[in-house]
């Protein structure tokens, strides 16, 4: 098995930064009326500003995979082309379309000669698996190169007009229509833009970063869905697909908007999340003394506190001086968060030889986590 090194890394964050003042104008008012629930999630994920795909005029400047080429792009220069890449593996949990897949429009729009594709689905935790497919490549030497990525464009699932269609109707059984909390929610947490790494075997460039392992863990077989998009959840727990409503349905219901069970998120988010990392440490013996920079993929600040505590309750706490967030100055970028936090520590210019980096990422659509330890080379 080879040694996989990540030897460059590259973010893309479409247009300029949109203010938390500005962003009800960006995605539109919802029948005419200014959100009730902005500024509260506002006020827990303590966000200050985030990017959409959208201009100063409303309309769109990038679609997902439009995003993921930039990105893809940015790492490439004459001495490694995009004709160079040999897989390319791209996560996301906003697709263009249902098909074809992601990845496949990726390569569309690069225009770079015949290689291998691939396109794992999810929501956060994409991104992670299209790291560990390209990973895994590269170690059992199935190709030299990898080039892995996270995106999302969660902008055009949150435009008012998303929404319109089921307020209507609402009005007519109603007299004040109300849209339920769980789908307004994530208007106010998800953002675009993504985030890419190059994998080769051998360590290049200022800063290579060698994979030591990478873990997954899945709590679906004991959890309902808590995030979800096209479908409905059912009054036992299930999801009824929109592939079983009537037409006339989908926009009465918002069945393709994303949505979020908030109280099934909060009370098991953090608690599946530490368990899962102890799982990770101890199949690798290692602990929080063995980690130098961690790099936890959190949705909103709400739950920052709450992860600290919940790791000291579990016997294994996290100093705070080795926390890295960007939270606040990216917004919440799903799949691509964690590769855009990786970019920024990086570019930092702080790492130094030795250094070992934890990555963390959950995924609330039925409580998954990721994990990778990485060694400063």
């Amino acid at each position: 098995m080879k040694d996989v090194f990540i030897t460059k890394i590259a973010k893309f964050l479409p247009n300029k930064p949109v203010s938390n003042e500005e962003m009800e104008e960006k995605l539109g008012v919802i029948d005419g009326k200014a959100s009730k629930a902005r500024r509260i999630v506002l006020r827990n994920n303590q966000i200050k500003q985030r990017y959409y795909a959208i201009d100063e005029h409303g309309n769109t400047t990038h679609n997902n995979a439009q995003l993921t080429k930039e990105v893809v792009e940015k790492l490439c220069d004459e001495s490694f082309t995009t004709k160079d890449i040999q897989l390319l593996s791209c996560g996301t949990s906003s697709p263009d379309q249902i098909l074809p897949s992601h990845a496949a429009m990726v390569h569309g729009y690069l225009k770079n000669g015949n290689m291998e594709i691939n396109s794992p689905s999810g929501a956060c935790c994409s991104g992670m698996n299209a790291l560990k497919y390209g990973y895994l490549s590269v170690m059992t030497g199935q190709v030299e190169n990898a080039v892995c990525a996270g995106s999302e464009r969660t902008s055009s699932w949150m435009t008012n007009d998303i929404f319109e269609n089921e307020v209507t109707h609402l009005k007519e059984l109603e007299d004040n229509p109300m849209l339920a909390f769980n789908k307004e929610f994530l208007r106010w947490m998800l953002s675009d833009g993504a985030g890419a790494v190059l994998l080769e075997s051998k360590p290049k460039g200022p800063n290579p970063l060698k994979i030591e392992w990478m873990e997954g863990y899945s709590y679906a077989f004991e959890m309902d869905a808590c995030m979800y998009a096209g479908a409905e959840k059912t009054e036992d727990g299930n999801l009824k697909p929109w592939s079983e409503y009537p037409a006339e349905d989908w926009g009465k219901m918002s069945l393709f908007a994303m949505k979020q069970d908030t109280r099934l998120l909060g009370a098991n988010i953090l608690v599946k999340g530490v368990d899962s990392l102890k799982q990770a440490y101890e199949k690798h013996g290692i602990g929080p003394g063995d980690v130098d920079y961690y790099l936890p993929h959190i949705s909103s600040y709400y739950f920052k506190e709450g992860l600290y505590k919940e790791m000291e309750n579990q016997g294994i706490p996290m100093p705070w001086e080795k926390w890295f967030l960007n939270l606040e100055r990216v917004g919440n970028v799903g799949a691509a968060s964690i590769y855009v936090m990786l970019e920024e520590l990086v570019a930092s210019g702080n790492l130094k030889k030795g250094d070992r980096i934890l990555l963390h990422v959950p995924e609330s659509a039925r409580f998954s986590y990721m994990y990778a330890y990485l060694t400063v080379y």
